[in-house]
């Protein structure tokens, strides 16, 4: 499974943006999807996750009511629409895959995109 992110940018605080994961090589639509990101100096963390069908979805406390992650899995692709947006959002954002059922833990996941940046304002 390839992955690639897509759709970060600059922007100020109280904004949004909507990241892309299209994903080849593949069907993902039996694969848990993720958003996971890294600031600089600090581990990469959870932001979100979705189940194969959709039906289930799973944020962190953090980005909870502001970010909502989706797919589509007849365009084997997935999203995450931020809005809301805040300095401390700022990061490199990776889309990620994988078989089996929800994780929280990147290294759970095996299959990563690129990263996008996303840079907030104040």
């Amino acid at each position: 499974v390839q992955l690639q992110a897509c759709g970060g940018g600059l922007l100020q605080a109280g904004g949004s943006l909507r990241l892309s994961c299209a994903a080849s090589g593949r069907t993902v639509s039996n694969y848990y999807m993720g958003w996971f990101r890294q600031a600089p100096g600090k581990e990469r963390e959870f932001v979100a996750a979705i189940s194969w069908s959709g039906g289930s979805t799973y944020y962190a406390d953090s980005v909870k009511g502001r970010f909502t992650i989706s797919r589509d899995n007849d365009k084997n692709t997935m999203y995450l629409q931020m809005n809301s947006l805040k300095p401390e959002d700022t990061a490199v954002y990776y889309c990620a895959a994988k078989t089996g059922g929800l994780g929280y833990l990147w290294t759970s996941y095996p299959y990563w995109g690129q990263g996008t940046q996303v840079t907030v304002s104040s």
